[in-house]
This record gives structure tokens, sequence and C-alpha cells, in this order.
């Protein structure tokens, strides 16, 4: 019983109580302050700890765009009846003689109908041989029928009418209202046209993507970018696929803030203080608003012009701070961009941290009184 232990005893078990409780770390939403800066290069870790301020919050935000290249805003738009691979042609040809090469003698004319352009664009023509129509408009192609039967009838006139086929199509496909295969007609030569000709987006404008896709090659703008910038809103091509789809980049926040989570980017670029509204702020009794970090990995080029190195070589791990109770603190905070991958760390204040050691040591030493008394108790 414990009237029988020793009083010294009792006194050693008291002070291994009250250190083991001093020895315990306090529950904590992460690193501290020190212990980030513990991991530094200068400190031998392998982060470069770079505080934010205008020149690096400018130099940092040029975020990776997305936009076409210039070679597909090059592309000259189809005309409205510009013959394609798979459109289908008639032609009417009429000859100046009573027995001509393709006409009865009955009739002075032969209508040729459903003259299909093969896929590498060409058309065969009884007399005329394979000719190429593929990318010209239906006049140019009667010009050069006219021209190839005229070596062997007298003056032949020749009439082509198209009817467009399955070679000036496009798929549209994702976050649209009406998915589907659709025709490139006048007034959908180009994405916004299209998209629109698909019910138009199903998710929020300023989060949407337009990936295109023409052959192997492969590239995305913003659906905001192609209707701000005109050049974006390229003409399309038979066989193009259009996907669009919700912006599915994403940044994690966490540490003294209303709330931690991933979040995905409500628009094509947010800020550091975005970031942290987007949590509901800093946590107005735990966070150090001295503390704000971004963590991330910068590629080569970027790693060199914010450290103004050449001797950098590949991907950099980088910590970013921000001090939110510097004179242009917030400023730098609105001006530093936030990028895909990126993870926004708010540290807690010191004070809390020592309030809750001292909570931590009140309870041990509660509990050791606790233990004394009843041992007093105990031994009377």
């Amino acid at each position: 019983m414990i009237g029988h232990i020793p009083t010294r005893a009792r006194k050693l078990a008291l002070l291994s109580l009250v250190a083991l409780a001093a020895a315990c770390t306090p529950p904590r939403s992460g690193p501290s302050m020190s212990e980030i800066f513990a991991g530094s290069v200068e400190r031998q870790g392998d982060a470069y700890i770079i505080a934010v301020n205008r020149a690096v919050a400018r130099t940092a935000a040029q975020v990776p765009s997305m936009g076409f290249s210039k070679a597909l805003q090059r592309g000259a738009i189809l005309g409205g009846d510009t013959i394609q691979p798979g459109d289908v042609v008639t032609l009417n040809v009429f000859e100046n003689v009573p027995e001509g090469l393709l006409a009865s003698p009955e009739v002075n004319n032969a209508i040729l109908t459903d003259v299909q352009v093969d896929d590498a664009g060409f058309v065969f023509v009884p007399y005329a041989g394979r000719i190429r129509a593929a990318g010209r408009t239906p006049d140019a192609l009667r010009r050069t029928i006219t021209a190839a039967l005229d070596e062997q009838t007298p003056d032949p006139q020749v009439l082509v009418s198209r009817e467009q086929g399955d070679g000036t199509t496009v798929s549209v496909m994702g976050d649209v209202n009406a998915q589907g295969v659709f025709p490139i007609e006048r007034p959908t030569r180009r994405i916004t046209a299209m998209i629109a000709a698909a019910g138009g987006v199903s998710v929020p404008a300023d989060q949407a993507v337009v990936r295109l896709t023409r052959g192997n090659r492969q590239e995305s703008a913003f659906l905001r970018d192609i209707y701000e910038v005109p050049h974006f809103d390229i003409a399309l091509r038979g066989g193009d696929r259009l996907l669009v789809e919700a912006d599915r980049r994403a940044f994690t926040v966490l540490g003294a803030t209303g709330t931690s989570s991933r979040l995905t980017f409500e628009a094509p670029v947010i800020s550091a203080v975005e970031a942290i509204a987007m949590v509901g702020g800093l946590d107005p009794l735990r966070a150090d608003p001295k503390g704000v970090f971004v963590f991330r990995d910068e590629p080569e080029e970027m790693a060199r012009a914010i450290l103004g190195r050449q001797d950098m070589f590949g991907e950099q791990r980088f910590v970013y701070v921000l001090d939110l109770t510097a004179p242009n603190g917030m400023f730098n905070a609105r001006d530093f961009k936030i990028r895909d991958g990126d993870t926004v760390f708010v540290t807690e204040a010191s004070s809390v941290t020592w309030s809750r050691q001292i909570a931590s040591l009140t309870g041990a030493l509660a509990a050791a009184g606790s233990v004394q008394s009843l041992a007093d108790g105990s031994s009377d």
C-alpha cells in the first residue's frame, strides 16, 4: 500500500512524474518556425528559405501559363465551303457535242453524284483522272475539272456542289451540356463557337480548361483566356478533339488556419492571401502572422532566377516566408502567387506553445499534488 512506501521513494516518484510531464511535447499542428529554419541549406538542410519581398514576389509570380502555341494560332480559318476529306461532291458536266464523253446521246449533260473525297483529299473523275479536291472551294475544283476535260471534249461546262461529310467534324467531350460530334460549319469554325454549339460548359467558366488534341499534338488553355485573348480562339480542323474539364490544379493549407484542407484552384491565378482566405483565414487564437510559409519544388530556371545563381541544377526545394506584420507584408502576400502542388503552412504563435507547456506542467503538478496528498493521507 502507498502508506508503506518510504518517504524518500515517494518524493522520487513525484519528481519522476513531474519530469516526465515536463518532457512530454504538447500536441500541435505542425513544426515551429525555428524547426522550419533548421531545415535550411545554411543549417545543413536541403531547402532554401526565402523571405518574400516585392522583388521575390514578382519573380516567383511567373506562373507557368497554359495557352495554344503559335503554330496553332497561325492556322487560317477554314472557308465556309472548303472541301475536306470525307466530303461528298456532285458534278454536273455539260458538253457541246451530240455524243459527249460523259453525256448520253439523249441529253448533253451528265450528273455524277456521291463522288466522295478520299482520305488523301482526291476525287476520281472519268476522263479527267484523279484530281485533288481537299482544301479547295467548289469553284476552284470546277475550274480544275473543266481544264482537264477541255483537252478531250470541246468547251465543257462543269458545276460542282458540295455536301459536308464526316471529314470536317470535331468531337466535344467533358464538362459540356451536350457532348457529341459536330460538323465544322460557317458559324462553328472556332473553339468558342463549337463549345457553344455543344451547349456551353457545365462548370464555372473561371475553372474550365479546354484541351485540344490534333493528331499527336495536345495543348490546353483556360476558357477564360480563350474569350479574353482573341488569338487563343483558334480555327478548328476536321478530326480535332475538344475536352472541357474543371481545373485539376490543387494546393494544400495546413497549420493555424480556420481549417486544413486540400483545395482546387477557383481561378487561373490565386494569391497567398486568397489561399488563406479560402480556408477561413488565420486562426486568431493560434496563428503567428509572422510565420506563413509556402513549401514548393522550384524548377531549375526559377531557382536560378530567385537566387541569382547559375550553379543550380535540377529541381530545388524552396520555403517562402511571408511576414504579414511587415510594412508591406500584406502587399507581398497579395502579389505572391500560389502554384499547383504548393503547401501553405501557418505556424502557431510562441505564446500558444508556451501556454500549452504551462498547461501541461500545471496538470502534472496537480497530479503530483494529488499523489502527495494521497500518500500523506495513507501514512497517517
